[in-house]
């Protein structure tokens, strides 16, 4: 490029972000004339962030509920061994019963013995 293309260009650059700055490229005559795209450009950012702020509480929750169906899962292993624990215990008693063994749950509890 020649050195005279050279300032040229400079020159409008400069201009063209003077016009910027002065108000002239965004003037009240532009945002009249174009009214309706930047209300639905601001509308779409707005359901664009109300979207995502949902997707994140939606997470969150999702989150929540498998720690809570980790525990509930937990609570019922934890119910079921102790029930049948409690049908083997009973299933025996009536079978030392029925055989007539003289054997019974203890009604002292246990007691440690000490080694001197």
């Amino acid at each position: 490029m020649s050195e005279k293309k050279k300032k040229n260009a400079s020159a409008n650059r400069k201009r063209a972000g003077k016009d910027i700055i002065q108000g002239r490229f965004f003037s009240l005559d532009f945002f009249k004339r174009n009214a309706k795209y930047i209300v639905l450009l601001v509308v779409m950012a707005l359901a664009y962030i109300a979207n995502k702020f949902e997707c994140q509480r939606s997470i969150q929750e999702l989150l929540a509920l498998k720690t809570d169906l980790a525990d509930a899962q937990t609570d019922l292993v934890h119910s079921s061994a102790r029930y049948n624990s409690m049908i083997l215990e009973s299933e025996m008693t009536k079978l030392m019963q029925k055989k007539h063994m003289g054997l019974g749950a203890p009604l002292d509890p246990p007691y440690v013995l000490k080694s001197e």
